[in-house]
């Protein structure tokens, strides 16, 4: 055991005749770090990246909720009224009637354009 231990220490491992095993190991073992290095890498600079997608969708979420209450604001009949009044043009005082069409009308209609 004595004999193993120092062998190891003095790397005779890396120059005895079966040595060529070893270091084929060895340098799949680095290979396999680098590949595992790399892949870590890859992954924070994902994770960072949809951190930072998520902060801009929560961003142009709040924007979008704004515009929308702003548009709903804009949209209200006493705005509109208001902006219309600047420009000297005023609500109806009469009420809007509503135009109903008879079917007989429409049929005898369409048979006039048709012939």
């Amino acid at each position: 055991m004595k004999n193993r231990v120092h062998s190891v220490l003095k790397a005779r491992f890396l120059i005895d005749d079966d040595a060529v095993k070893n270091w084929r190991f060895i340098v799949f073992v680095i290979v396999l770090t680098l590949v595992m290095i790399a892949n870590t890498q890859r992954f924070e600079q994902k994770v960072f990246k949809i951190s930072e997608l998520t902060n801009q969708v929560k961003e142009l979420r709040s924007e979008f909720v704004d515009r929308r209450s702003e548009l709903m604001k804009l949209k209200m009949e006493s705005t509109v009224s208001e902006k219309m009044v600047e420009k000297n043009i005023f609500p109806s005082t009469v009420p809007p009637v509503k135009i109903e069409v008879k079917k007989e009308e429409e049929k005898s209609f369409f048979k006039k354009i048709w012939q």
